[in-house]
């Protein structure tokens, strides 16, 4: 199990994410993903999903027509770990 991102390593984390913000009442964060279609939006849920399997860390995601919200927390960790960051990185890496 991921230890959960605390202090200085934390704020570090937080601050090299673009467009990720915290969940209020949670130790979280989300981000809404916006593509140019439904196609668009699912070829990209299955890609990450295929890395979800990878790293065995699997986000929790929403899908409407070409929007994807995604909240990451790691639940063994009690909340935010170095894995959420990377699967955040990974993602929107992936995003383009």
């Amino acid at each position: 199990m991921p230890p959960r991102l605390e202090g200085p390593e934390r704020a570090a984390a937080l601050a090299s994410l673009a467009g990720w913000a915290t969940v209020d009442g949670r130790d979280a964060i989300h981000k809404r993903f916006v593509f140019a279609d439904f196609n668009a939006a699912f070829g990209w849920m299955s890609r990450v999903a295929m890395l979800a399997e990878k790293m065995d860390h699997h986000p929790e995601w929403s899908n409407v027509y070409r929007t994807v919200d995604v909240t990451l927390s790691t639940h063994d960790a009690g909340g935010l770990s170095a894995l959420d960051v990377a699967m955040a990185r990974a993602m929107d890496v992936m995003a383009g």
